[in-house]
């Protein structure tokens, strides 16, 4: 009991009494006195000493302007300096942080002072319950607010391949990864930052051909660890990996993606983008899965890396909707203008996207990176891949 009251887990003080009646003397529990430990003198009359305080603000005040006037490479004294350059400085300021503010606004289109129309809206809060947001839904337009200014730091400036590297080889292995997200039966979220994860790596580090496998394979062993419920074992990810690389080996290379990434997984999901825009348009479910296909089949084009996901995402529905021409009522066409206003998309890039999106449709069947195109001719993804309408269509071929 000694060593146990030396290590502080007794208290040899007297415990607090629930049925103690309180003492005359004590002072009220709501007397701002007794809260702050100041007297009523103190607390009526101030001090010398903040007399001085008071005093010294204004004189404060300048020497901070004075700082920041000789930062700027303005000469001058005290003497030259008026009171009223102080307010000048601060306005000056505030201004150039809403330019700020307004200059990072800019880029989304729908983003205004003018209120949300209320159709948009709702539309977004349903979006939101698909992306199961649902007791976020009254934060909708804040979500994709912030959603649209993050997503420009998920697009990569160059597209360039690490020395040594070629478009086969990595589209191989994102094919061989599309594989065995589809047998662990992950959500489609894990591939998507898989991919993005595998990009990034290769961009920041220095990545070997022998141990490429090894690191497409650590990129989803994150991925899943950050978007699964339950996520594999790391002894089946080497099995699978025909034990080329040990358990040892794949946790060292997790420790470098992490350190690489400074740990920051945070990704705008393109597939997040679609659900959204094909809420607020009001499409079929046939054409979000050929959207959807369309969209995988860009991970395995290194071009398309340098792409927003906002900008993928239009594109991908764009091109479903104009390849399966699904007849449209007038309310349709009013939910579809109302979708493209979101993103603020020009026509160069958006044709460029749709160009790689139909040269990979075109060629999936007959390629040897098949995988997407397998995984979207079940019947629970509505056959779009092997869809006759798909593969004989005149606008894909007018895309190239």
């Amino acid at each position: 009991m000694q060593a146990m009251a030396r290590a502080t887990y007794c208290d040899a003080r007297a415990t607090f009494d629930l049925y103690r009646k309180p003492e005359e003397k004590r002072v009220p529990l709501k007397s701002w006195g007794n809260i702050c430990h100041v007297s009523k003198d103190r607390r009526q009359q101030p001090d010398e000493e903040e007399e001085m305080k008071i005093c010294r603000k204004p004189e404060t005040e300048r020497r901070k302007f004075l700082q920041q006037r000789r930062r700027l490479g303005v000469c001058g004294g005290i003497d030259d300096v008026a009171a009223e350059s102080v307010e000048n400085l601060k306005i000056c300021q505030s201004q150039a942080e809403l330019s700020d503010g307004e200059e990072q606004l800019s880029r989304l289109r729908g983003v205004s002072l003018a209120p949300v129309p209320r159709p948009l809206l709702r539309a977004l809060e349903e979006a939101m319950v698909i992306l199961g947001l649902s007791y976020e839904r009254e934060y909708s337009w804040d979500i994709f607010s912030a959603m649209m200014r993050k997503q420009s730091s998920c697009a990569f400036k160059s597209s360039e391949l690490p020395r040594g590297f070629t478009d086969y080889m990595r589209a191989i292995l994102v094919d061989w990864l599309i594989q065995v997200h589809e047998s662990f039966r992950c959500t489609e979220e894990t591939l998507y930052l898989c991919v993005h994860l595998l990009n990034s790596s290769m961009c920041l580090s220095k990545v070997n051909i022998p141990t490429f496998q090894l690191l497409g394979m650590t990129c989803l062993f994150v991925a899943c660890k950050k978007e699964e419920c339950l996520f594999p074992e790391s002894t089946e990810l080497c099995f699978l990996m025909e034990n080329c690389f040990t358990r040892k080996q794949l946790l060292r290379m997790e420790r470098k993606v992490l350190t690489c990434l400074k740990f920051d997984l945070s990704y705008s999901q393109p597939l997040h983008f679609l659900y959204i825009v094909h809420t607020v348009s009001q499409c079929s479910q046939q054409v979000l899965h050929l959207a959807k296909y369309f969209l995988e089949l860009t991970l395995m084009d290194r071009e398309c890396i340098v792409c927003e996901p906002a900008q993928l995402a239009a594109a991908a529905l764009c091109l479903a909707r104009r390849v399966l021409q699904e007849r449209s009522s007038p309310g349709a066409e009013e939910a579809w203008t109302r979708a493209v206003s979101l993103y603020s998309v020009s026509e160069s890039a958006l044709c460029r996207i749709k160009r790689c999106m139909a040269r990979a449709a075109l060629c999936a069947e007959n390629s040897e990176t098949r995988a997407t195109f397998m995984k979207y001719s079940i019947p629970e993804r509505m056959e779009v891949s092997i869809n006759s309408t798909v593969l004989c269509s005149r606008y894909l071929l007018d895309c190239l």
